[in-house]
């Protein structure tokens, strides 16, 4: 897929693997772009399933994100699941909630510094003791996917200042 769309891609369309976005902000626009994926897709005798198409839409889910005008947002059923997990009472449980971490750490700002009171916990032969500490950074995580951030493509032409 990236050799057949790589003039499009990062402009027009966003491909991972076998999966495809036709981004466009005018409907004139749009319909010209699908008019193109569609005849490469036809020249290179690849088929869509119907099923996982939707046409003309502005949001959708894309690699269990949103995609929407705005940016790109967290999955609400993910955030959900994590808001609904208890505690872990053991190193699986752990390494659980850190995976459901993983996936969405680019909407949770320093994770690595707020899932620091759990590293003790991940070395060999450890015992599972969970603290206050674990706890407090568990709830502070929680907290802040209460609101998670939107992000959104930076505008070029707009100054930026780093300190």
């Amino acid at each position: 897929m990236q050799n057949i769309f790589d003039d499009m891609l990062h402009k027009k369309i966003e491909c991972y693997v076998d999966d495809l976005v036709v981004k466009t902000k005018k409907r004139e626009e749009h319909l010209a772009d699908l008019q193109i994926v569609f005849d490469r897709l036809r020249k290179y005798n690849l088929k869509m399933n119907p099923l996982k198409c939707a046409f003309g839409v502005t949001s959708g889910k894309f690699l269990s994100f949103i995609v929407r005008h705005r940016g790109i947002e967290v999955d609400p059923a993910k955030v959900d699941a994590i808001q609904k997990m208890p505690p872990p009472r053991n190193l699986k449980e752990l390494r659980s909630l850190q995976g459901n971490l993983a996936f969405i750490r680019r909407f949770i700002s320093n994770l690595t510094g707020r899932c620091q009171p759990f590293n003790h916990l991940m070395k060999k032969d450890a015992p599972f003791q969970w603290d206050e500490g674990c706890q407090n950074a568990f709830e502070s995580i929680k907290r802040h996917l209460l609101n998670p951030p939107v992000l959104g493509l930076r505008h070029l032409e707009s100054r930026s200042y780093c300190t």
